[in-house]
């Protein structure tokens, strides 16, 4: 049975077909009312409230398109699929003329024509909430700069609403895209601190050989170039936050020196003897798996316990559901007024198209697309062809073969192996997260990626 408990109100004058409808719609989770005419359908339509009539176009009385006009006129926006034994071309176009949804030849079945009525729905729905998307985003549940009312989201505001004012080191994992800089910036935003400097540093970005002198500071003559004193990122921090992103990448002889400073709360400058008292609060951000990191001794365990204090995981875009349309919402009002054009929303194609992809660049490459898209516009909306080429052909892959043709079935060896790379792929090879997307254990997960021969890399991408 599905999920759904959308109400369908269906026509027809034929009593055995309208209750293997009514049966089989129930079957798939709608609630299903029925009527004999089509007088008798538009007085239930004006009673009550209903997701999509499903009509036959020949009707006693009132003929099948009319009644289908009226319930167009009466009641617009309300998905209608009409039916009928008579299929002719002729047909087909008169009802699509006037503005019916979807045509179908009996006999219909079940599921097949479930599907149909989920698909009207689900498109109309959408169609009107790109309508009251700009409203929808002056309204939306926020935490500081993040945005989205889904439950993943209303999760991770939750936990940082509690730990805001805590002066415990914080960890943001995620994959890349995720908005981890802008969590860092809402947590501090939310702290006490909050009157007090916020200083980022891309731990990825900055040589071996100088992060010592970016973070610690130096003093005069330590090295060639150091003609005078100059106080590293921490001191600079001092009463506010310092953001350590891709902490997953600082280099394993400068980890101990971090893990001194953040436990004495003192910094030593390069060549120099003195330490230097410091007041900040760290949060540390990365998209590898400092687990594996650790386990590999790429990164040291007391360091990890020390930024990990309290954790917050992001969830990637593809999770969060209707959020994508609130943000990419977010982000055409503010390219549109940029630009100084006048578009106001995305088209429903172009919605469903945003909605149906993947993102792995998550909200990173959505705002890019709407950059994107909005430079190319020509209209009041966003339509099809100004999406990129990728997200306009974009299919979801599948795992298993859909076939009943026994020879075409894969073994199971091979099923477990392809989806083993897929769910590895996805998490860019996040062991961690991989394990518990599949319900392994690490051990187990470890033991399966040997045996199936399975190593994949995780794809370098900026934080």
């Amino acid at each position: 049975m599905g999920a759904t408990s959308k109400r369908v109100l269906v026509v027809d004058d034929d009593p055995d077909l309208r209750d293997l409808l009514e049966v089989e719609l129930q079957g798939h989770g709608f609630f299903v009312a029925t009527m004999h005419s089509a007088e008798d359908a538009l007085a239930a339509l004006a009673n009550a409230a209903y997701d999509a009539v499903l009509t036959d176009l020949n009707l006693p009385g009132m003929p099948g398109l009319q009644f289908c006009e009226q319930v167009i006129a009466n009641q617009p926006g309300l998905p209608v699929v009409v039916m009928t034994a008579y299929a002719s071309l002729e047909n087909t176009i008169a009802a699509l003329r006037i503005g019916v949804d979807d045509y179908v030849t009996k006999p219909v079945r079940g599921e097949a024509l479930a599907m149909r009525l989920r698909r009207v729905i689900d498109s109309r729905e959408l169609r009107d909430e790109v309508k009251r998307l700009r409203h929808m985003v002056a309204d939306s549940q926020r935490f500081h700069d993040l945005m989205g009312q889904s439950v993943a989201m209303q999760s991770v505001y939750t936990l940082l609403g509690r730990i805001a004012d805590s002066e415990a080191s914080v960890l943001i994992t995620g994959e890349s895209g995720t908005g981890k800089e802008v969590t860092a910036r809402s947590i501090h935003a939310s702290s006490r601190r909050k009157d007090g400097p916020f200083v980022p540093v891309n731990l990825s970005a900055v040589p071996g050989q100088l992060l010592e002198s970016e973070l610690f500071g130096h003093a005069k003559g330590a090295f060639t170039s150091a003609h005078g004193e100059r106080a590293g990122l921490f001191q600079r921090a001092n009463g506010g936050t310092i953001f350590l992103d891709e902490i997953g990448d600082m280099p394993l002889e400068l980890q101990p020196k971090l893990l001194r400073a953040l436990q004495e709360r003192k910094v030593r400058p390069v060549g120099s003897d003195d330490e230097v008292a410091i007041d900040v609060r760290v949060i540390a951000a990365t998209n590898r798996d400092l687990d594996t990191a650790v386990e590999e001794e790429r990164f040291r365990e007391d360091l990890y316990f020390r930024i990990n204090v309290v954790h917050v995981e992001l969830p990637p875009l593809r999770v969060r559901g209707r959020d994508i349309l609130m943000l990419g919402q977010h982000f055409l009002d503010h390219f549109a007024l940029q630009a100084e054009k006048p578009i106001v929303e995305f088209s429903q194609p172009a919605a469903e198209r945003l909605l149906s992809y993947q993102w792995p660049g998550n909200v990173r490459e959505l705002r890019n697309c709407v950059e994107r898209a909005v430079a190319l516009a020509q209209h009041r909306e966003i339509v099809l062809d100004d999406l990129s080429t990728k997200i306009r052909n974009y299919s979801r892959s599948h795992v298993l073969v859909a076939s009943d043709d026994p020879q075409e079935l894969a073994p199971m060896e091979q099923v477990e192996r392809r989806y083993i790379i897929r769910v590895m792929e996805a998490v860019n090879a996040n062991k961690t997260m991989a394990a518990k997307v599949l319900g392994f254990d690490r051990k187990t997960l470890y033991r399966k990626l040997e045996r199936h021969g399975i190593d994949i890399k995780p794809r370098e991408q900026d934080s």
